[in-house]
């Protein structure tokens, strides 16, 4: 984890976070929870600012209990990092998962669409002034993902320093292309976008 993940999760280190998450495997029940106050915290921050959320208010749009938050959560910004880390842990290993085989290096298209159809959220978080926790937590999870695809698709010959320059410049670009393609309403299909990018990717890649 970067110098500047480790900043935005300085309340809790990342090395703690990761022990934390396994210690706390969850169960279909234990996600259930999980679920249901991610979804409540989302939901509210398209309602208002997220300082002006309160845990009480996250636990009543969720019907959870007091002491169940506490037993996944630290507070209210644990939940949100927690939210943030989830999601970009499964789209930037999503085509890793997938076991996909193609020359994609990153599930373009898919992460588009998704981020589409999460656009009130993500002016939440720009309103709330959280849009740069998520671009900066986004950038090394997608960097490490790229990388890996990357390995996987059998360029093992470069350095590591290298490959994680390149990959590291392949989730900076990815995530500007997706701030400009919601700034301007996205009018282009995702697939389209997936199509731009990979072209992009390998006219670099292969320099």
């Amino acid at each position: 984890m970067s110098k500047n993940e480790r900043s935005v999760l300085a309340k809790w280190p990342a090395e703690q976070r990761r022990n934390e998450k396994q210690r706390r495997a969850p169960d279909t029940r234990i996600r259930r929870t999980r679920g249901r106050l991610s979804d409540a915290l989302v939901a509210l921050m398209q309602e208002k600012p997220m300082a002006k959320i309160t845990v009480q208010e996250v636990l009543e749009r969720a019907t959870v209990g007091r002491s169940t938050f506490y037993l996944h959560y630290r507070d209210k910004n644990d939940l949100f990092l927690c939210v943030l880390e989830d999601g970009m842990e499964t789209w930037s290993t999503a085509l890793l998962r997938k076991r996909e085989k193609s020359l994609r290096v990153v599930a373009v298209e898919e992460f588009f669409a998704h981020a589409a159809s999460a656009r009130k959220f993500y002016r939440a978080l720009v309103n709330s002034g959280r849009i740069h926790e998520f671009f900066e937590l986004a950038q090394g999870y997608f960097a490490r993902g790229i990388a890996r695809r990357l390995k996987d698709m059998g360029l093992k010959n470069l350095r590591q320093s290298e490959l994680d320059a390149r990959s590291h410049a392949l989730a900076g670009n990815l995530l500007s292309l997706l701030k400009w393609w919601i700034d301007r309403g996205g009018p282009e299909p995702p697939r389209a976008m997936d199509e731009l990018f990979h072209r992009m990717a390998w006219r670099g890649l292969r320099s």
